[in-house]
């Protein structure tokens, strides 16, 4: 008697049939109503944790980005100071320094401190005397001006004034300013504080409470005077085209001052600060990496209850042909599934709060009557967020990852389930 045999031929790794069960098991019925909640429940923590990450990473790379661009725009990328002698010099000094290639500006200034006051208030800052073609080179400040110009800086006895400073001493332009250094005038009974009223030409608002409240410009030779300096200066701001090579630039400036001089950096001014923040933002990764690891467990949890639920289902299936490696890729399809859709809606949440992130900024501010993000803490009137492509994507890759380790184990498990074990006890 002949027979003809048929040979099963075997299924085609990731079947319509094993991606049907998977979307099966993700649905789960009434009384496996606990498994569904740990999945929901691995989802939102997947998908919180992704969101935060690109949140939190976005806004510290902003925060550092909007500082740099705002102290560097307003304080020089090197600053010459003198030695052995005062910069009486200082114009031959700023011409040579300014034929440096790659050297945008170099602005002679004196420094001073002062206490600005009016008949409401007063506050204490940093009088900056500077030439006004100078001023109007810094474009942080010349295309900032909210109130007044900067037309005729040099020709008169006019300040200008940050935004902030304006509002607490409730000046505007036009008005008078009364500065009050504290080295003035020489006389029998000591030294006597000098006292000026200004006219105020000009009102600006960079952006950074700091130098919105703290700086006061004046033309540089009204501070000389106002400050005792015989034809000299406190030093030359230098600000260059790249601020990243500010070592090949040391040299050429050392060289081109044509005298002794000593150069501080923008890193050594504000490598302190920078640092701070470089520690502050690695350890928030760190933190909020956990956040995607814990979710991740939870799909390790949630598959291995499944597994137990389904046993008699595998035991079934292997009964009917289904090989060892289906088995396990359709309890890695329901595991990964949570996974990558909690990573791309986290994302996505992630990308669309940063693109809104100062409005919701203001919205919570409004909600809760308090002020979140206060200027006079982070030093910047708006909450900032730079989206860093690599940074975002190698959060994605992680989450993706660690969601597809986390189902290898019950995976794994699911396939080496023996048939006859599970439907013994059934």
């Amino acid at each position: 008697m002949d027979e003809t045999m048929t040979e099963t031929k075997p299924t085609a790794p990731f079947a319509p049939f094993e991606w049907m069960l998977s979307a099966r098991y993700l649905r789960a019925r009434r009384k496996e109503g606990f498994i569904s909640v740990i999945a929901g429940f691995s989802f939102l923590g997947i998908m919180l944790g992704v969101a935060t990450l690109i949140i939190v990473m976005a806004v510290m790379n902003g925060f550092r980005k909007e500082l740099l661009d705002k102290i560097l725009g307003l304080n020089g990328h090197i600053l010459v100071q003198p030695l052995e002698s005062p910069l009486t010099d200082w114009k031959d000094v700023a011409d040579r320094l300014s034929q440096v290639q790659g050297i945008r500006l170099a602005a002679p200034v004196v420094d001073g401190q002062a206490l600005a006051s009016s008949p409401w208030n007063a506050s204490g800052v940093l009088v900056r005397g500077i030439r006004s073609d100078d001023l109007n080179n810094l474009t942080s400040i010349a295309k900032n001006i909210k109130q007044g110009s900067l037309e005729g800086f040099d020709d008169g006895q006019g300040v200008a004034i940050g935004r902030r400073l304006a509002d607490q001493l409730s000046l505007h332009a036009g008005d008078s300013i009364t500065l009050v250094a504290p080295k003035g005038a020489v006389t029998p009974m000591g030294t006597t504080p000098r006292i000026k009223p200004y006219k105020i030409v000009a009102v600006f608002e960079i952006g950074m409470s700091e130098y919105d409240l703290g700086f006061v410009f004046m033309p540089l030779a009204e501070a000389q005077a106002y400050f005792n300096r015989s034809n000299d200066v406190t030093s030359i701001e230098v600000f260059t085209t790249n601020p990243d090579r500010i070592v090949a630039f040391r040299q050429a400036v050392t060289e081109a001052a044509g005298r002794p001089v000593f150069l501080v950096d923008w890193r050594q001014r504000n490598s302190t600060f920078f640092n701070a923040l470089q520690v502050e933002r690695n350890v928030m990764f760190l933190i909020l990496t956990m956040i995607v690891l814990v979710a991740a467990l939870n799909i390790v949890s949630g598959l291995i209850m499944l597994v137990k639920d389904k046993g008699s289902d595998i035991a079934i299936l292997r009964t009917m042909g289904a090989s060892q490696g289906s088995i396990m890729r359709i309890f890695l399809i329901t595991g990964a599934s949570i996974g990558v859709v909690g990573t791309l809606v986290g994302f996505l949440v992630g990308l669309v709060i940063c693109l809104n992130i100062e409005s919701i900024r203001q919205f919570l501010s409004w909600l809760t009557s308090t002020e979140i993000f206060s200027p006079e803490l982070y030093f910047l009137s708006k909450l900032p967020a730079e989206i860093d492509v690599g940074e975002t994507s190698a959060v994605v890759i992680m989450a993706l990852t660690l969601s597809f380790l986390a189902t290898l184990y019950p995976s794994w498990r699911a396939a080496r389930l023996d048939p006859v074990e599970a439907l013994r006890y059934e």
